[in-house]
């Protein structure tokens, strides 16, 4: 694990409210590389749903051999779903 990830994961321990800084640490560090936003708003999204968002997230790191656990990618699809997808609260737990 990076060093800035760690640190903000001892920084943010019980801090439900420091959750979304993870996600897009971990978006920022790993995933925009390959990912240029755009690729967010495409017209052939798979992307319906808080299920198919996470699901998603979980695909691609593991394409990626990040190894993430389930808190990293619900992190990680918390951030995006705040910054593209804006899917109804009751299915972003």
């Amino acid at each position: 694990m990076r060093a800035p990830v760690l640190a903000l994961l001892v920084l943010c321990a019980g801090n439900v409210e420091c959750a979304p800084g993870l996600g897009e640490l971990l978006y920022e560090n790993h995933c925009i590389a390959c990912h240029q936003r755009e690729i967010h708003w495409r017209d052939k999204s798979v992307v319906r749903d808080w299920t198919s968002l996470v699901a998603q997230v979980d695909r691609w790191q593991k394409y990626g051999g990040l190894n993430w656990d389930a808190g990293e990618v619900a992190a990680t699809a918390r951030y995006l779903n705040s910054l593209h997808y804006r899917l109804p609260a009751q299915e972003n737990p």
